[in-house]
């Protein structure tokens, strides 16, 4: 919803520029006008959105900037319980254009357009239909030239009908009607018409009405190609050198005798303010030539609304992720259970993942290795909206046991995380790009005193982490992942600036503090316990220190509900 609003209003400033420029360059010539009218409406069917995306192919984006490590994981599996990793800001209701309410009125304006489009076709098309019968009852007449030329009995105007094979069909009589010298100029308006082939052009502008015909802006632009138009073959019959009061009275003469063309799209004599093109046809003196200034300006003003949405989109690539180097062979999506309790993510067959009453957040967070405040521009459903997802990978592999070594085991889950970035790409239509905020973090380091950290008893074990909203147990865990668990403990990012690079077997116990953001100089009393900052210095001989930092940030352009298979 919120990219067709852009559209329209990204559309509808380029017409209002297109206004002005047509209103400085009104005494140039006007098939200039005309096309710089045509640009405006080709505008409404050209999001900029997809200039910008075209842009986004021509260079490959770089590296992902570095992420935040990620806790790893739990002792019988080689994934915790998203709830140690991942704690979404519960939802209330859900308030989201696609759910409800919002999702009525939707369908409801879908249909409105729905109906109005069809109108405009059916009506059109009867239109057609009629000079279609009319020009297939037509009679050819011995006229030589670069278009055949056909009399209908039918009381209609002279008119190019037809877009890629045209005729000109002219009512029986009409040289009884007019002079020599104002059939002469009427053919030649006509001609015109061909020669700018202004029937295909009203095409374009017609599907442009079909598409927007809520839009006031798309028909005040047709009125203005039609005036545009019509002013142009009236200037070319001038140029020609036939005369204003012969060309004038032959089109006065037509209009007291026939009907106008229904159809845009079917070119005739008529059209526009009539009286205004008479007083306009009376007084021409020709139109001035565009000036080697204006003509640098148009061009630039074209090459930029051009050249500067492709380039967005270039520089836009430098911050997309890459795409992920490992993909999934088959995946199954289904809505959980909306009685099922709890979260998890973990193995899957094949060595691929399954995960059971998740959250798409939950999904983002894992897959980029980043927590759900690092998520930004997400609709509501991405944190409310619950999955049940199992993939296979592209390359099946072994599932790791117990004791493997640490290196491997991120290794397996890196390739897990990018083959779950492949499932939001393809089955979410994610589309997002990276940047670097600079936000308030906390810094861990050692505290006076050097750190109280038991080295790892069993080599053998695998790292585990478990956690609550009171205590930390590690059994041969890294710094890095007790920063990973801090930072969603604590609602910031926690960078490990300590140094140590073991694994260690620790125990951190705390009393939370008040539902307000903890702090490193919150009061403690004795009552209340050590905070949790208190607790890491004290226990784990360690230190949190806040400071600002460059976090990195994903912010979503695009991400739509998966469909279920």
């Amino acid at each position: 919803m919120s990219e067709l609003a852009n559209h329209l209003w990204q559309s509808t400033i380029f017409a209002v520029a297109v206004a002005v420029t047509a209103m400085g360059l009104r005494r140039n010539s006007a098939r200039l006008r005309y096309w710089l009218w045509l640009a405006a409406s080709v505008k409404f069917l050209i999001p900029l959105s997809l200039l910008v995306s075209m842009g986004g192919r021509v260079v490959m984006p770089p590296d992902a900037p570095e992420l935040p490590a990620t806790t790893v994981l739990r002792v019988s599996t080689y994934l915790a319980p998203v709830a140690v990793f991942s704690t979404p800001t519960p939802v209330v209701g859900q308030p989201h254009w696609r759910t409800g309410l919002g999702a009525i009125w939707i369908e409801g304006m879908a249909a409105i357009w729905f109906a109005g489009s069809m109108m405009l076709l059916l009506r059109w098309f009867r239109r057609w239909r009629g000079i279609h019968k009319k020009a297939q009852d037509a009679r050819a007449l011995p006229i030589r030239g670069r278009l055949p030329v056909l009399s209908s009995a039918a009381v209609i105007e002279p008119g190019i009908f037809g877009l890629f094979r045209p005729v000109l069909l002219l009512p029986e009589g009409i040289v009884d009607k007019l002079t020599a010298h104002q059939f002469e100029a009427v053919l030649a308006h006509e001609l015109c018409h061909a020669r700018r082939r202004d029937n295909l052009t009203a095409a374009l502008h017609m599907c442009v009405e079909t598409i927007f015909w809520f839009h006031p802006m798309v028909w005040w632009i047709g009125a203005r190609l039609v005036e545009e138009r019509e002013r142009d073959c009236d200037e070319s019959v001038l140029k020609r050198g036939s005369q204003p009061e012969d060309y004038a009275q032959g089109i006065v003469n037509v209009c007291k005798s026939y009907i106008e063309p229904p159809l845009l799209c079917a070119a005739g004599i008529t059209g526009a303010d009539l009286k205004k093109r008479i007083r306009e046809i009376m007084t021409w003196r020709g139109s001035v030539p565009v000036s080697l200034p204006r003509k640098l300006t148009l061009a630039a003003a074209g090459t930029a609304a051009i050249c500067v949405p492709l380039a967005i989109g270039i520089m836009r690539a430098q911050t997309l992720p890459p795409a992920p180097a490992y993909t999934y062979d088959a995946v199954s999506i289904h809505r959980s259970n909306p009685d099922e309790h709890g979260s998890r993510i973990g193995p899957g067959p094949q060595g691929g993942m399954r995960t059971q009453n998740t959250t798409t957040m939950m999904l983002l967070t894992f897959a980029y290795g980043v927590r759900d405040y690092q998520i930004s521009g997400a609709p509501g459903w991405v944190s409310s909206d619950h999955f049940d997802i199992t993939f296979t990978p592209d390359k099946p592999e072994a599932t790791p046991k117990q004791g493997i070594p640490l290196k491997e085991l991120d290794a397996f889950m890196s390739r897990n995380r990018q083959r779950t970035q492949a499932v939001l790409r393809d089955r979410f239509g994610l589309i997002l790009r990276a940047e670097t905020h600079e936000l308030p973090i906390y810094a861990l380091t050692v505290a006076k005193g050097g750190p109280k950290l038991t080295p790892q008893e069993d080599p053998k074990r695998g790292p585990s982490l478990q956690g609550s909203k009171t205590r930390i147990t590690g059994v041969g865990a890294t710094i890095a992942i007790l920063a990973g668990h801090l930072s969603v403990v604590l609602g910031r990012p926690v960078k490990d600036e300590t140094g140590l690079d073991g694994r260690y077997d620790f125990k951190l116990e705390w009393t939370p503090d008040s539902p307000e953001e903890p702090s490193p100089e919150a009061p403690i009393t004795a009552e209340a316990g050590p905070s949790i900052f208190t607790a890491i210095t004290e226990q784990l001989g360690l230190r949190l220190e806040s400071k600002k930092g460059p976090v990195p940030v994903y912010v979503i352009e695009k991400i739509d509900k998966p469909s279920e298979n």
